[in-house]
């Protein structure tokens, strides 16, 4: 790149390149051809310079870490860009005090997570996991004729939450000609229910006693913590399997473990828990009607090489006074 290049292109503060928090090594160059990038440690190591300099933040899997220390060190912040939708880790207000937008990456990563959910629907139903384990087992002489899933055709699937995430799940769901209740802080138009043949339910409770799988795809918000506890998973059928593909703190796990130990509900598949991972101790752990993958909603190659372009786009609008595309508000 050449130097003239260096000056065109806005100044980014992102984490690191590579490693388990970086910013992927194949993102590089495509950044490359619209941003500076400049890492936490080339930042803290030349902050006289750079902290004029630097208008954005291409915030990666949540890091670097935004706190009021870091935005007072950088006067000229225009926008953070945050991988994926969850903002819960970014403190809005404070955010927005300093002048500073916001963006997040909603649409990019509908598709993928709506994948995850029918996939973990269907592993926990037909009892996946606990099937590869008989199979690959040493201990293995035969196969049981009578070790049973469940089906998925023609039961009931509540939605928490119909966001675009939710609405693919919808999609996806009416392909297994499951009858489907969801329940949302607002209705959608008749024409979106009709399109996943979906009922609305207004009371979270009424979804609850009539689903066979309940799937929570909120965000997590003060109204939104623990949104799932024991009164909750008490309504739920004795059958129901809660799938989370939201935020673990969504669902209060110590009520889960008491309802998955005592029958008060059937299984649990889990994308997301807390803290991630969860100590090697943890009861959820060693339940075996419970699915726990590591928080992979839109870990695909391509989601994830989209959410980069969609902050990309987000970070060159801000920094230019545009209107920032999926911009959050406080």
């Amino acid at each position: 790149m050449t130097m003239e290049g260096e000056h065109e292109h806005p100044y980014a503060l992102i984490n690191v390149i590579g490693g388990i928090d970086g910013v992927y090594e194949d993102h590089v160059e495509f950044l490359e051809k619209h941003l500076k990038l400049v890492t936490m440690k080339e930042f803290i190591e030349n902050k006289q310079v750079l902290s004029h300099k630097i208008k954005a933040i291409f915030m990666w899997i949540h890091k670097p870490v935004v706190d009021r220390e870091l935005l007072q060190s950088l006067p000229n912040l225009k926008v953070i860009a945050n991988s994926g939708v969850g903002v819960d880790h970014l403190d809005l207000k404070l955010i927005s005090s300093f002048g500073v937008k916001v963006a997040n990456t909603p649409f990019a990563i509908s598709k993928s997570t709506a994948d995850l959910g029918i996939a973990l629907m269907l592993a926990s139903a037909r009892r996946i996991v606990e099937g590869h384990q008989i199979a690959v087992s040493p201990d293995t002489k035969h196969f049981m004729g009578d070790w049973l899933g469940e089906e998925i055709t023609s039961a009931t699937l509540g939605i928490i939450g119909m966001g675009s995430v939710g609405y693919k799940v919808a999609q996806r769901a009416k392909a297994f000609e499951m009858k489907i209740l969801y329940h949302n802080r607002n209705r959608r138009n008749e024409v979106d229910e009709q399109d996943v043949g979906a009922v609305y339910c207004q009371k979270m409770e009424d979804l609850l006693q009539q689903s066979d799988f309940v799937i929570l795809v909120v965000t997590l918000t003060p109204q939104t913590y623990k949104l799932i506890g024991k009164k909750e998973l008490e309504l739920m059928k004795s059958t129901a399997t809660i799938i989370n593909i939201s935020r673990g703190q969504v669902v209060d796990q110590d009520s889960l473990v008491n309802a998955l130990k005592n029958g008060v509900i059937k299984a649990a598949a889990l994308d997301v828990t807390y803290p991630e991972p969860l100590p090697r101790d943890h009861a959820l752990l060693h339940l075996k009607n419970v699915i726990i993958s590591p928080h992979i909603g839109s870990a695909t190659s391509q989601t994830r090489c989209l959410m980069m372009k969609n902050m990309v786009e987000s970070i060159l609008a801000g920094v230019n006074g545009l209107p920032v595309p999926n911009e959050v508000h406080v």
